[in-house]
C-alpha cells in the first residue's frame, strides 16, 4: 500500500497544517514548512500528489529520482516540482532547503475539482508536468504558510480560504481534464457536467428530479442516468443528494443559524429529512456533527 509522503520525511517541518483544528480543508491537502540541511529521501510510492514549492533566493542543486529516471538539475526560486500519486520517486538535495511541501489527496481534489469547478479530471492528473515556474502559485503557497504561522483564532478560516485559492490557481493552470473524446464515448462530457452542476448550484432549496437534469443537458432520462454514472460513479441523484449534504456543512459553520433553516436551503423536505439523509451519508445526525466540531 502506497505510504503517505510525510512518513519519509528525514526532518521535522518548522510550521505543520496539522496542527490547525477544525479545517475542513484538511481533507484536501496539508502543508508543510521546511529549512532542511543537506539530505536525502529514498524512493518510495506515495499514496498523495506532493508539490514541492522553491523559495529559496540562491539556485541549488537538486536530484530527483522519478520512476527510475535521474533527473540532476538546478533549482530556482518560485520552481514547483510535482509528483503524482502512484509514481516512483525520490530526492536528495545538495544546499540547505527553503521549500514549501503541499500534499494532496487525490480523490478528494477529484471532488473539488467536479463540484466547485465543474471539471472532470483524467487518471494521469499531473504526470505531464513534473516542473514549472510559478511565482503566484508559490505566493498563494507562502500565505497557506503565513496562516499555520499566525497560530491564532482565525487560523482555521484563512487556512480554508486560502487553501481553496491555491487549488483552484492549481487546477485551472495545471489540472489536466478528462478527453472529451472519452467522456463522449459514454456521450456524457465536461460540459454536460458543468450544466449539472450548475443547474444543481441555482435550485438547490428546490425539488430537482431526474427529468430536469436530463432535460438540462438534452438526453433522455434513460440514457443520462446510464451515462452520468458510468463517468461521474454514482447516480444523479446520489450526486445531488451529496451535493446537498455538502453544502449543508458549509452553511452549518455558522453556529448560529438553525438547523431547520439549512435543511430548507439545502432543498430537504424538512429537518427530520436533512437530519436522516445527513447520517446515510456522514454516519451521524447534523446536530452530533455540529456538536463534535
Amino acid at each position: 500500500m502506497p505510504k503517505r509522503y510525510r512518513d519519509i520525511y528525514p526532518s521535522l517541518p518548522l510550521l505543520d497544517s496539522d496542527g490547525i483544528e477544525h479545517a475542513s480543508a484538511a481533507q484536501l491537502m496539508s502543508v508543510q514548512y521546511f529549512q532542511a540541511p543537506p539530505d536525502e529521501m529514498p524512493e518510495d510510492v506515495f499514496a498523495e500528489h506532493h508539490l514541492l514549492l522553491n523559495l529559496r533566493d540562491e539556485p541549488h542543486r537538486v536530484q530527483n529520482r522519478r520512476d527510475g529516471e535521474l533527473r540532476d538539475f538546478t533549482f530556482h526560486k518560485n520552481e514547483i516540482i510535482m509528483t503524482p500519486a502512484g509514481v516512483r520517486s525520490g530526492w536528495r538535495w545538495f544546499a540547505q532547503s527553503d521549500v514549501i511541501v503541499v500534499t494532496l489527496e487525490p480523490a478528494a481534489v477529484d471532488r473539488f475539482a467536479e463540484r466547485e469547478l465543474g471539471l472532470l479530471l483524467d487518471d494521469t492528473q499531473f504526470r505531464d508536468t513534473p516542473q514549472f515556474l510559478d511565482a503566484d502559485l508559490c505566493a498563494a503557497g507562502v500565505m497557506l504558510r503565513d496562516t499555520i504561522q499566525a497560530g491564532d483564532m482565525s487560523s482555521a478560516v484563512m487556512f480554508e480560504a486560502m487553501a481553496r485559492v491555491f487549488l483552484v490557481k492549481l487546477l485551472q493552470r495545471y489540472g489536466k481534464q478528462r478527453p472529451e473524446e472519452v467522456a463522449a464515448a459514454g456521450r456524457f462530457t465536461s460540459a454536460h457536467h458543468r450544466r449539472v452542476l450548475a443547474y444543481v448550484r441555482a435550485n438547490l432549496d428546490r425539488t430537482i428530479a431526474l427529468e430536469d437534469l436530463a432535460r438540462e443537458v438534452g438526453m433522455s432520462p434513460s440514457s443520462f442516468s446510464r451515462t452520468f454514472k458510468e463517468v461521474i460513479g454514482r447516480t444523479p441523484m446520489q450526486f445531488v443528494m451529496s451535493y446537498r449534504v455538502e453544502q449543508s456543512l458549509e452553511m452549518m459553520k455558522d453556529d448560529t443559524r438553525p438547523l431547520g433553516d439549512i435543511a430548507l436551503a439545502c432543498g430537504f423536505a424538512d429537518q427530520a429529512h436533512f437530519s436522516r439523509s445527513f447520517k446515510q451519508l456522514m454516519g451521524k445526525t447534523p446536530s452530533a456533527h455540529r456538536t463534535d466540531a
